[in-house]
Protein backbone atom coordinates (compact mmCIF):
# COMPACT_ATOMS: atom_id res chain seq x y z
CA UNK A 1 0.00 0.00 0.00
CA UNK A 2 1.29 3.47 -0.84
CA UNK A 3 0.92 5.62 2.28
CA UNK A 4 2.98 8.55 1.07
CA UNK A 5 1.65 11.85 2.29
CA UNK A 6 0.75 13.74 -0.86
CA UNK A 7 0.17 17.12 0.70
CA UNK A 8 -0.29 18.89 3.96
CA UNK A 9 -1.83 22.07 5.31
CA UNK A 10 -1.78 23.83 8.64
CA UNK A 11 -5.04 24.93 10.17
CA UNK A 12 -5.44 26.36 13.64
CA UNK A 13 -1.99 25.29 14.72
CA UNK A 14 -2.54 21.62 13.74
CA UNK A 15 -0.94 19.70 10.89
CA UNK A 16 -3.40 17.97 8.57
CA UNK A 17 -1.93 15.12 6.51
CA UNK A 18 -3.62 13.79 3.38
CA UNK A 19 -2.66 10.18 2.78
CA UNK A 20 -2.85 8.39 -0.54
CA UNK A 21 -4.36 4.95 0.10
CA UNK A 22 -4.06 3.75 -3.48
CA UNK A 23 -2.58 0.28 -3.77
CA UNK A 24 0.17 -0.73 -6.13
CA UNK A 25 -2.46 -2.22 -8.48
CA UNK A 26 -4.42 1.02 -8.55
CA UNK A 27 -7.21 -0.19 -6.27
CA UNK A 28 -8.40 1.71 -3.23
CA UNK A 29 -7.57 0.27 0.17
CA UNK A 30 -9.71 0.49 3.29
CA UNK A 31 -8.79 2.57 6.33
CA UNK A 32 -8.58 -0.49 8.55
CA UNK A 33 -5.11 -0.92 9.95
CA UNK A 34 -4.17 2.69 9.21
CA UNK A 35 -3.95 3.49 12.91
CA UNK A 36 -1.37 0.79 13.50
CA UNK A 37 0.48 1.53 10.26
CA UNK A 38 1.10 5.20 10.95
CA UNK A 39 2.77 6.94 13.84
CA UNK A 40 0.52 9.23 15.78
CA UNK A 41 1.61 12.80 15.15
CA UNK A 42 1.00 15.64 17.58
CA UNK A 43 2.18 19.05 16.49
CA UNK A 44 2.97 22.14 18.49
CA UNK A 45 1.20 25.47 18.15
CA UNK A 46 2.63 27.89 15.59
CA UNK A 47 5.96 29.38 16.56
CA UNK A 48 7.09 26.46 18.71
CA UNK A 49 9.40 23.60 17.87
CA UNK A 50 7.56 20.68 16.32
CA UNK A 51 10.43 18.22 16.71
CA UNK A 52 10.08 18.27 20.48
CA UNK A 53 6.33 17.72 20.28
CA UNK A 54 6.30 14.70 18.00
CA UNK A 55 4.39 12.11 19.97
CA UNK A 56 6.26 8.81 20.13
CA UNK A 57 4.19 5.66 20.03
CA UNK A 58 4.11 4.12 23.55
CA UNK A 59 6.14 0.94 23.74
CA UNK A 60 3.10 -1.16 24.58
CA UNK A 61 1.26 0.06 21.48
CA UNK A 62 3.77 -0.74 18.76
CA UNK A 63 3.55 -3.30 15.98
CA UNK A 64 5.77 -6.28 15.29
CA UNK A 65 6.86 -9.27 17.34
CA UNK A 66 8.49 -10.02 20.68
CA UNK A 67 10.19 -13.28 21.58
CA UNK A 68 8.68 -14.45 24.88
CA UNK A 69 9.61 -17.68 26.66
CA UNK A 70 10.60 -19.47 23.46
CA UNK A 71 7.85 -18.19 21.15
CA UNK A 72 7.28 -15.22 18.88
CA UNK A 73 4.18 -13.33 20.00
CA UNK A 74 2.45 -10.24 18.68
CA UNK A 75 4.04 -7.13 20.19
CA UNK A 76 0.84 -6.00 21.89
CA UNK A 77 0.25 -9.46 23.38
CA UNK A 78 3.62 -9.62 25.19
CA UNK A 79 2.26 -9.01 28.69
CA UNK A 80 2.99 -10.07 32.26
CA UNK A 81 0.76 -10.01 35.33
CA UNK A 82 0.96 -7.03 37.69
CA UNK A 83 1.71 -9.44 40.54
CA UNK A 84 5.07 -10.54 39.25
CA UNK A 85 8.17 -10.71 41.43
CA UNK A 86 10.32 -8.88 38.91
CA UNK A 87 8.04 -5.85 39.07
CA UNK A 88 7.64 -5.72 42.85
CA UNK A 89 11.15 -6.68 43.96
CA UNK A 90 13.24 -5.82 40.89
CA UNK A 91 14.39 -9.42 40.44
CA UNK A 92 15.16 -8.80 36.78
CA UNK A 93 18.29 -8.55 34.65
CA UNK A 94 18.62 -7.22 31.13
CA UNK A 95 20.98 -6.34 28.30
CA UNK A 96 21.20 -3.52 25.79
CA UNK A 97 22.61 -4.42 22.38
CA UNK A 98 22.77 -2.85 18.94
CA UNK A 99 22.48 -4.32 15.48
CA UNK A 100 24.37 -2.68 12.63
CA UNK A 101 23.80 -3.78 9.06
CA UNK A 102 21.81 -6.80 10.21
CA UNK A 103 24.43 -8.08 12.68
CA UNK A 104 24.25 -7.67 16.48
CA UNK A 105 27.54 -6.31 17.79
CA UNK A 106 29.23 -8.60 20.32
CA UNK A 107 26.05 -10.58 20.78
CA UNK A 108 27.70 -13.52 22.51
CA UNK A 109 29.40 -11.28 25.10
CA UNK A 110 26.11 -9.62 25.91
CA UNK A 111 24.28 -12.93 26.28
CA UNK A 112 27.01 -14.37 28.49
CA UNK A 113 26.76 -11.27 30.69
CA UNK A 114 22.98 -11.71 30.85
CA UNK A 115 23.50 -15.22 32.21
CA UNK A 116 26.10 -13.99 34.68
CA UNK A 117 23.84 -11.16 35.86
CA UNK A 118 21.09 -13.68 36.58
CA UNK A 119 23.53 -15.96 38.42
CA UNK A 120 24.55 -13.05 40.67
CA UNK A 121 20.88 -12.43 41.48
CA UNK A 122 20.46 -16.10 42.34
CA UNK A 123 18.51 -17.49 39.41
CA UNK A 124 19.23 -19.41 36.21
CA UNK A 125 17.86 -18.44 32.81
CA UNK A 126 16.15 -21.51 31.26
CA UNK A 127 17.64 -20.86 27.81
CA UNK A 128 21.27 -21.38 26.85
CA UNK A 129 23.54 -18.68 25.48
CA UNK A 130 23.31 -20.26 22.03
CA UNK A 131 19.49 -20.41 22.17
CA UNK A 132 19.27 -16.75 23.17
CA UNK A 133 21.71 -15.74 20.44
CA UNK A 134 19.64 -17.59 17.85
CA UNK A 135 16.43 -16.01 19.14
CA UNK A 136 17.94 -12.51 18.87
CA UNK A 137 19.06 -13.11 15.29
CA UNK A 138 15.73 -14.63 14.26
CA UNK A 139 13.77 -11.78 15.83
CA UNK A 140 15.96 -9.17 14.14
CA UNK A 141 15.22 -10.79 10.79
CA UNK A 142 11.51 -11.17 11.60
CA UNK A 143 11.28 -7.49 12.53
CA UNK A 144 12.94 -6.59 9.23
CA UNK A 145 15.53 -4.24 10.71
CA UNK A 146 19.13 -3.69 9.66
CA UNK A 147 19.99 -1.19 12.40
CA UNK A 148 18.19 -1.63 15.70
CA UNK A 149 18.35 -1.79 19.48
CA UNK A 150 18.05 -5.23 21.11
CA UNK A 151 16.70 -5.70 24.65
CA UNK A 152 16.70 -9.16 26.27
CA UNK A 153 15.29 -9.25 29.80
CA UNK A 154 14.87 -12.10 32.31
CA UNK A 155 12.80 -11.95 35.50
CA UNK A 156 11.21 -13.96 38.29
CA UNK A 157 7.53 -14.63 37.69
CA UNK A 158 4.33 -14.72 39.73
CA UNK A 159 4.42 -18.10 41.52
CA UNK A 160 4.93 -16.33 44.85
CA UNK A 161 5.19 -12.69 45.85
CA UNK A 162 7.14 -12.67 49.08
CA UNK A 163 10.74 -11.56 49.32
CA UNK A 164 11.75 -15.21 48.99
CA UNK A 165 10.93 -16.50 45.52
CA UNK A 166 13.35 -19.35 44.96
CA UNK A 167 10.78 -21.52 43.16
CA UNK A 168 9.35 -18.85 40.90
CA UNK A 169 9.43 -19.53 37.18
CA UNK A 170 12.07 -17.57 35.29
CA UNK A 171 10.85 -15.77 32.18
CA UNK A 172 12.84 -14.38 29.26
CA UNK A 173 11.75 -11.88 26.63
CA UNK A 174 13.54 -10.19 23.74
CA UNK A 175 12.36 -7.00 22.05
CA UNK A 176 13.94 -5.23 19.09
CA UNK A 177 13.13 -1.74 17.87
CA UNK A 178 14.72 1.09 15.95
CA UNK A 179 16.51 3.58 18.19
CA UNK A 180 18.97 5.74 16.23
CA UNK A 181 20.71 7.46 19.14
CA UNK A 182 20.43 7.83 22.91
CA UNK A 183 21.29 11.53 22.58
CA UNK A 184 20.17 13.80 19.76
CA UNK A 185 22.56 14.31 16.81
CA UNK A 186 22.65 18.02 17.61
CA UNK A 187 23.81 17.32 21.16
CA UNK A 188 26.43 14.85 20.01
CA UNK A 189 27.84 17.31 17.46
CA UNK A 190 28.62 19.97 20.05
CA UNK A 191 29.03 17.74 23.10
CA UNK A 192 26.44 17.06 25.78
CA UNK A 193 26.22 18.81 29.15
CA UNK A 194 26.25 16.81 32.39
CA UNK A 195 25.15 17.71 35.87
CA UNK A 196 26.76 16.04 38.89
CA UNK A 197 24.27 13.67 40.50
CA UNK A 198 23.33 13.75 44.17
CA UNK A 199 22.97 9.97 44.35
CA UNK A 200 26.12 7.87 44.37
CA UNK A 201 27.00 4.46 43.01
CA UNK A 202 26.78 2.17 46.04
CA UNK A 203 29.46 0.19 47.82
CA UNK A 204 29.55 -3.27 46.14
CA UNK A 205 29.01 -4.76 49.60
CA UNK A 206 25.52 -3.22 49.57
CA UNK A 207 24.39 -3.95 45.98
CA UNK A 208 25.18 -6.52 43.24
CA UNK A 209 27.12 -3.98 41.17
CA UNK A 210 28.51 -6.54 38.72
CA UNK A 211 25.02 -7.55 37.61
CA UNK A 212 23.10 -5.56 35.03
CA UNK A 213 20.16 -5.68 37.38
CA UNK A 214 17.02 -3.61 36.85
CA UNK A 215 16.86 -2.36 40.43
CA UNK A 216 20.27 -0.70 40.23
CA UNK A 217 18.93 1.73 37.65
CA UNK A 218 16.50 3.37 40.08
CA UNK A 219 19.09 5.97 41.16
CA UNK A 220 20.08 6.42 37.52
CA UNK A 221 16.53 7.37 36.55
CA UNK A 222 16.23 9.75 39.50
CA UNK A 223 19.58 11.36 38.65
CA UNK A 224 18.85 11.72 34.94
CA UNK A 225 15.43 13.25 35.63
CA UNK A 226 17.01 15.75 38.04
CA UNK A 227 19.66 16.68 35.47
CA UNK A 228 17.10 17.12 32.69
CA UNK A 229 15.02 19.37 34.95
CA UNK A 230 18.06 21.68 35.09
CA UNK A 231 18.59 21.64 31.33
CA UNK A 232 21.36 19.03 31.23
CA UNK A 233 21.37 15.94 29.02
CA UNK A 234 22.59 13.56 31.72
CA UNK A 235 24.44 13.34 35.02
CA UNK A 236 27.86 12.19 36.15
CA UNK A 237 27.63 9.89 39.15
CA UNK A 238 30.24 9.62 41.86
CA UNK A 239 30.67 6.51 43.97
CA UNK A 240 30.21 6.10 47.71
CA UNK A 241 33.85 7.22 48.24
CA UNK A 242 33.36 10.44 46.30
CA UNK A 243 35.27 9.22 43.26
CA UNK A 244 34.09 9.63 39.67
CA UNK A 245 32.14 6.53 38.59
CA UNK A 246 30.04 6.80 35.41
CA UNK A 247 27.05 8.52 33.84
CA UNK A 248 23.52 7.24 34.44
CA UNK A 249 23.72 4.75 31.58
CA UNK A 250 27.22 4.95 30.14
CA UNK A 251 30.88 4.76 31.12
CA UNK A 252 33.06 7.87 31.05
CA UNK A 253 36.53 8.64 29.66
CA UNK A 254 38.78 11.69 29.95
CA UNK A 255 41.82 12.88 28.00
CA UNK A 256 44.92 14.49 29.46
CA UNK A 257 48.27 15.00 27.70
CA UNK A 258 47.36 12.52 24.99
CA UNK A 259 46.42 9.71 27.41
CA UNK A 260 43.01 8.24 28.12
CA UNK A 261 41.87 8.17 31.76
CA UNK A 262 38.86 6.22 33.02
CA UNK A 263 37.61 5.10 36.46
CA UNK A 264 38.24 1.56 37.62
CA UNK A 265 34.97 -0.40 37.39
CA UNK A 266 34.92 -1.68 40.96
CA UNK A 267 31.38 -0.57 41.82
CA UNK A 268 29.76 -0.31 38.38
CA UNK A 269 29.64 -2.40 35.20
CA UNK A 270 32.77 -2.85 33.14
CA UNK A 271 30.81 -2.10 29.98
CA UNK A 272 31.27 -4.07 26.79
CA UNK A 273 31.53 -0.79 24.87
CA UNK A 274 34.02 0.43 27.49
CA UNK A 275 36.25 -2.56 26.86
CA UNK A 276 35.92 -2.03 23.11
CA UNK A 277 37.05 1.60 23.43
CA UNK A 278 40.06 0.56 25.53
CA UNK A 279 41.02 -1.99 22.87
CA UNK A 280 40.63 0.56 20.06
CA UNK A 281 42.74 3.10 21.94
CA UNK A 282 45.52 0.58 22.51
CA UNK A 283 45.49 -0.31 18.81
CA UNK A 284 46.12 3.37 18.16
CA UNK A 285 48.99 3.46 20.63
CA UNK A 286 46.99 5.66 23.00
CA UNK A 287 47.90 5.09 26.64
CA UNK A 288 44.92 3.97 28.74
CA UNK A 289 45.03 4.60 32.50
CA UNK A 290 42.37 2.99 34.69
CA UNK A 291 42.45 4.64 38.10
CA UNK A 292 40.57 6.43 40.84
CA UNK A 293 39.56 9.90 39.63
CA UNK A 294 38.43 12.63 42.02
CA UNK A 295 35.95 15.33 40.92
CA UNK A 296 38.46 18.15 41.44
CA UNK A 297 40.67 16.53 38.78
CA UNK A 298 38.13 17.32 36.06
CA UNK A 299 39.65 20.78 35.64
CA UNK A 300 42.83 19.16 34.32
CA UNK A 301 41.25 17.14 31.52
CA UNK A 302 40.97 18.54 27.98
CA UNK A 303 38.44 16.10 26.52
CA UNK A 304 35.64 13.92 27.84
CA UNK A 305 33.25 11.42 26.31
CA UNK A 306 30.71 8.80 27.31
CA UNK A 307 30.43 5.35 25.80
CA UNK A 308 27.83 2.60 25.92
CA UNK A 309 25.66 0.50 23.66
CA UNK A 310 22.90 3.12 23.60
CA UNK A 311 25.15 6.19 23.81
CA UNK A 312 27.82 4.72 21.48
CA UNK A 313 30.59 7.36 21.71
CA UNK A 314 29.18 10.72 22.80
CA UNK A 315 31.40 13.80 23.38
CA UNK A 316 30.89 15.81 26.56
CA UNK A 317 31.36 19.58 26.56
CA UNK A 318 30.50 20.32 30.19
CA UNK A 319 30.27 18.68 33.60
CA UNK A 320 28.99 21.16 36.16
CA UNK A 321 31.53 23.98 36.25
CA UNK A 322 34.10 22.12 34.13
CA UNK A 323 34.44 22.59 30.36
CA UNK A 324 35.81 20.26 27.68
CA UNK A 325 36.37 20.51 23.96
CA UNK A 326 35.86 17.41 21.81
CA UNK A 327 39.09 17.11 19.87
CA UNK A 328 41.53 14.68 18.26
CA UNK A 329 41.33 11.63 20.52
CA UNK A 330 37.55 11.78 20.95
CA UNK A 331 37.04 12.16 17.21
CA UNK A 332 39.48 9.36 16.35
CA UNK A 333 37.80 6.94 18.76
CA UNK A 334 34.32 7.92 17.54
CA UNK A 335 35.37 7.07 13.99
CA UNK A 336 37.16 3.89 15.03
CA UNK A 337 34.15 2.70 16.98
CA UNK A 338 31.85 3.36 14.02
CA UNK A 339 34.15 1.29 11.83
CA UNK A 340 34.37 -1.48 14.43
CA UNK A 341 30.62 -1.94 14.72
CA UNK A 342 29.94 -1.54 11.00
CA UNK A 343 32.88 -3.22 9.24
CA UNK A 344 30.92 -4.11 6.08
CA UNK A 345 29.80 -0.53 5.54
CA UNK A 346 33.28 0.82 6.25
CA UNK A 347 34.78 -1.58 3.71
CA UNK A 348 32.24 -0.53 1.08
CA UNK A 349 33.04 3.17 1.40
Amino acid sequence: MNKKASSYAEKGGRLTIYIDLTGEDGSRRSLSGLKSACNRVETAPRGKSRSKKMAAIPFDQRDGFIWLDGKFVDWKDAKVHVLTHGLHYASAVFEGERAYGGEIFKLNEHTERLHESARILGFEIPFSVAEINDACRELLEKQGFEDAYVRPIAWRGSDSLGVSAQNNRIHLAIAIWQWPSYFSPEEKMKGIRLDIAEYCRPDPRTAPSRSKAAGLYMICTISKHAAEAKGYADALMLDWRGQVAEATGANVFFVKDGALHTPKPDCFLDGITRRTIIDLAKRRGIEVIERAIMPEELAGFSECFLCGTAAEVTPVSEIGQYRFKPSEITNVLMNDYSTEVQPKRAAAE
